[in-house]
């Protein structure tokens, strides 16, 4: 065998057993609690900190997008060109 070959092993990118285990594990806590957590968000009097509680609690079920920085040529500005279409 090659020193420095992979020969085995899990697939790239796929959990090991123990972050899939820890996973699932805190997935069924949240499944048996949701009705707990809402109590406690509607306990919550002040608007701005319930929402941004529930804005928190959300980013764990969909997922924040990641931003994404378009620029130009050699990182300059981005120019954009419009060209008339003629109507016919």
């Amino acid at each position: 065998m090659a020193k420095g070959v992979k020969t085995g092993g899990r697939q790239p990118g796929s959990p090991n057993r123990v972050t899939r285990d820890v996973r699932a594990a805190i997935a069924i806590i949240a499944e048996n609690n949701i009705d707990t957590v809402q109590t406690w968000l509607h306990e919550i009097e002040d608007p701005g900190k319930r929402l941004d509680l529930f804005i928190r609690l959300l980013e764990y079920h969909v997922p924040k997008l990641a931003r994404t920085e378009m620029t130009g040529k050699d990182g300059g500005a981005l120019v954009y060109v419009f060209e008339k279409i003629d109507e016919q």
